[in-house]
């Protein structure tokens, strides 16, 4: 279980890099790796609590982190 929560830290902070550096989002490097790691972690929870969730825990980490860039705006486009 340990492993698992370690390689979807990491797995989520990989996603907030890229989408910052590929101009997916532009909150910042920082605020895109919390906001990502955060997602993953309420995804990783609720799939360990209800067992939601896809069968490889990279597919959810790394969704659940694209998932939480979409959901959560922290700064607002013209």
């Amino acid at each position: 279980m340990f492993p698992v929560l370690i390689g979807t830290v990491v797995i989520a902070a990989i996603v907030g890099y890229v989408s910052e550096r590929s101009g997916f989002t532009r909150n910042g490097y920082l605020p895109s790796i919390v906001i990502c790691v955060g997602g993953a972690f309420l995804f990783y929870f609720v799939t360990i609590m209800f067992g939601i969730g896809f069968r490889s825990p990279g597919l959810n980490a790394i969704i659940a982190s694209i998932g939480a860039l979409i959901i959560v705006p922290t700064h607002f486009r013209r």
